[in-house]
């Protein structure tokens, strides 16, 4: 690398701190549309890679899906450039969003989302979906992922929530670490492994407002105890790259903050990789946030505050010429761009790219394999969570008449979600369509002249991806009257982003009625819940004989659920964040005891509690499971000790099925208020019908530290409750 470096102009190693969308170098009419099929532009290419030497691409052309041999021409044609027109031959390096499959890329094995991944409590499958994406994306020809989210999912209203694992820092540290493994296994340069991105360092989530890229204020002891844990154990799995939080955090945008990005990202965390920004997120220091007064500024404080490569993703021409008049004025010092240089020269060298700058598809022959796609049945299955269950109207095995209904019963966009084969997802039903809705999968499982479908009330096909009419409920409603069972999908539509932005965290408001509707002709209604963050049903809720929240379990969701439903799968998922049940009462399971409050004697009355719909942790299934003989080996521990104690786990029912121990600990007093409780450990387990076994936790007694004002992790002397 440094033999590299000393024989690069300035220019060279600026536009190796440069990225620019696919759209820029293909044919089409300009920098923000293309022509089908995808295909690079001689001129325009040459412009960008070898007149500004630009060494980083990303993202599809038309926000569309590729197929992996049109993936290898169009990587191939760029690295021609790269490698054969350029004075120095340095491979690009692409780059994707890859979030729960390889998004991208049209056949790809399509797993459940994070959130979903998070309710299966049992990290294999994060490893198993990385492990596949990985394969299917250097299947693509391309070795860069923008992935994992590690964001702590704490805000319900936050449209990016489905995107994490949950509210937890202990699952998504845990889930997190599983899905650098899988994506960078022990070799990098492996060309089944890709180089995996942290994103988005750092408390992105935990906006006031619960909408995209809006500003969080956050103390450094929370931002430290709660927000980082996550990416320093991903950082120790040997994490290459890492994308930077696109919003603000005490009013200072994250892409302008040294503290962040060098004090606490290099200097704390040892973090030796490539900061890359987010989506022109250098240009929105000036555009968007006023903290600087031109772009050409704008570029000086992200690049002298830690940034490496710029997302430009359009103007690199602009975004180049800037910082090499930056450096020739001595506002940028040539040391900090050598430094930015040397670790995107690291990462190419590390990934392979000078040897083989990229990968044939015909390498790769489990794409789109039965492997996978058992992996990522396997993964929803564990995920599905079972919420209500009234007078155990599920499993339903006899022959029955079932009507399945609402908006997201036959449809596979809402299944998947965002970043399915397009940015937004509103191209999954074309890219799926080979794969079961919930209305053909129930088909499929039982008598299909027995099932009947409507949909009562339906997404409009324009305008907000919320918006809703009605398709005859009175119809609909007359239809269910003829069933045994109705099977009723509600939730959201696909979204992520800015689009997922909301103001009303309920459930549409068409969706409340007709399940009002339904429920007035007395028929059980099984309530499935499709959606990538927990909307309220509070007025629903009563009126549902079961409740199943599937989140978004990907191409293979719905088999699993049909199976569910049939009982020929136990369900055994368990929600990864707290259920509200009002719009006033979204609090993490790990509240402060402030939040509860009795009424005041001799005052006025007055009350203090958490409503919470479902909680943390929740999830029925069809057998019941016994805990007992819960025994501490040890009692009184130093900082130094470990926590050992047993307990004994029965399935006491009469099916086989999956239970998850989850281990809490509550400090009960703190110099601090001490949260309510804090997850420590959690085991997934297998037992069958009145099988019994003994399992055992060790737990190091300094994890049940807390960050104090001094940003300094602390144990106090005390009592702690397991």
């Amino acid at each position: 690398v440094d033999s590299l470096l000393s024989i690069m102009s300035l220019e060279e190693k600026v536009g190796q701190m440069t990225q620019i969308n696919l759209t820029v170098i293909a044919k089409g009419p300009n920098k923000w549309s293309s022509s089908f099929p995808m295909e690079i532009d001689p001129y325009k290419a040459n412009r960008a890679i070898v007149d500004f030497k630009v060494g980083s691409v990303l993202n599809t052309i038309n926000n569309t899906a590729q197929t992996p041999k049109a993936w290898y021409s169009t990587v191939s044609d760029i690295q021609k450039f790269a490698m054969d027109s350029s004075r120095i031959a340095i491979p690009v390096i692409y780059g994707i969003d890859a979030i729960h499959g390889a998004t991208y890329t049209d056949g790809a094995t399509m797993f459940p989302q994070q959130i979903t991944t998070a309710a299966s409590w049992n990290p294999q499958n994060a490893y198993n979906m990385a492990n596949v994406c990985a394969y299917e994306t250097r299947a693509s020809s391309i070795p860069w992922n923008f992935s994992p989210v590690l964001d702590l999912g704490m805000n319900p209203r936050f449209p990016r929530q489905f995107e994490s694992f949950g509210e937890d820092p202990l699952l998504v540290k845990v889930f997190g670490e599983q899905m650098i493994l899988g994506y960078q296994g022990d070799n990098v340069a492996d060309e089944n492994k890709v180089a995996a991105c942290m994103k988005h360092f750092v408390g992105y989530h935990a906006t006031i407002s619960g909408k995209d890229r809006t500003p969080a204020y956050i103390p450094d002891n929370v931002l430290k105890e709660y927000h980082i844990a996550s990416f320093k154990a991903a950082i120790d799995a040997g994490a290459k790259t890492v994308m930077i939080n696109s919003g603000l955090i005490n009013g200072v945008p994250v892409h302008s903050s040294y503290k962040i990005m060098t004090e606490i990202l290099r200097n704390e965390l040892d973090f030796k990789g490539v900061i890359l920004t987010d989506w022109e997120d250098i240009n929105k220091l000036y555009d968007r946030d006023k903290v600087a007064i031109s772009k050409k500024e704008a570029t000086k404080i992200a690049i002298n505050a830690g940034v490496d490569m710029s997302m430009v993703p359009y103007e690199y021409e602009e975004f180049i010429n800037n910082l090499i008049s930056l450096v020739n004025e001595g506002e940028v010092k040539l040391s900090r761009v050598d430094d930015a240089v040397r670790r995107i020269l690291k990462l190419k060298f590390e990934l392979g790219l000078f040897d083989n700058p990229t990968t044939n598809p015909e390498d790769y022959p489990e794409f789109n394999s039965k492997k996978f796609k058992d992996l990522a049945y396997k993964s929803a299955s564990e995920s599905i969570t079972l919420l209500k269950n009234d007078g155990s109207i599920l499993p339903i095995t006899k022959p029955s008449r079932i009507l399945v209904t609402g908006p997201n019963a036959n449809n596979m966009r809402c299944l998947n979600g965002a970043w399915s084969y397009s940015w937004q997802g509103e191209l999954t039903d074309r890219f799926a369509s080979e794969y079961n809705t919930i209305y053909e999968a129930l088909s499929n499982k039982y008598d299909s002249n027995n099932i009947k479908y409507f949909p009562g009330v339906a997404y409009k096909e324009s305008g907000s991806y919320f918006d809703m009419h009605e398709i005859d409920i009175k119809k609909a409603v007359n239809e269910a009257k003829k069933s045994d069972y109705i099977v009723l999908c509600l939730g959201e539509n696909s979204y992520t982003e800015k689009p997922g932005d909301i103001n009303d965290i309920n459930l549409h408001p068409l969706q409340i009625q007709y399940a009002k509707e339904l429920a007035k002709t007395g028929k059980p209604i099984i309530l499935i819940l499709n959606m990538g963050r927990p909307r309220l049903i509070n007025e629903i809720a009563p009126l549902m004989s079961a409740i199943v929240n599937i989140y978004l379990p990907g191409n293979f969701g719905a088999d699993a659920l049909a199976d569910i439903i049939s009982g020929d799968v136990n369900p055994s998922g368990k929600l990864p964040y707290t259920y509200p049940a009002y719009p006033n009462s979204l609090s993490t399971y790990y509240y402060k005891p402030s939040e509860v409050q009795n009424n005041a004697q001799g005052a006025y009355n007055y009350v203090g509690e958490v409503n919470n719909l479902f909680d943390f942790g929740f999830g029925l299934s069809y057998t019941d499971f016994e805990i007992s003989n819960l025994e501490i080996l040890k009692d009184t521990l130093s900082i130094s000790d470990t926590i050992s104690f047993s307990l004994d786990v029965k399935n006491i029912g009469d099916m086989d099925g999956f239970e998850t121990i989850q281990v809490y600990s509550s400090d009960l007093y703190a110099s601090i208020s001490p949260d309510n409780k804090r997850l420590r450990a959690f085991k997934k387990l297998f037992l069958k019908a009145k099988e019994s076994t003994n399992i055992s936790f060790e737990i190091p007694v300094k994890e049940l530290s807390f960050v104090n004002l001094e940003n300094t992790y602390v144990l106090e002397p005390g009592d702690f409750k397991i």
